[in-house]
């Protein structure tokens, strides 16, 4: 795995994508501060969109829904 220090907007791709729960269609999460610093709000949240997945924010996190399948919340 790349260090997020020295991670290039390809290769952050490159491993979010190629990990087991993304390529399984589950769900994964990345720090808030990483996405923006190696690829960029908007160009991350318009990568998720043209694959059709997710992404909800919390407590510094980005947690993406590696599907297509709807979301509840349940509470």
């Amino acid at each position: 795995m790349t260090s997020a220090l020295h991670a290039t907007p390809q290769q952050f791709y490159s491993e979010l994508f190629g990990s087991r729960a993304a390529r399984n269609g589950e769900v994964i999460r990345r720090k808030i501060r990483d996405v923006e610093r190696i690829v960029g709000r908007e160009a991350f949240l318009q990568e998720m969109q043209r694959r059709g997945y997710a992404v909800v924010e919390n407590a510094g996190q980005y947690v993406i829904f590696c599907n297509r399948d709807p979301i509840r919340r349940l509470a």
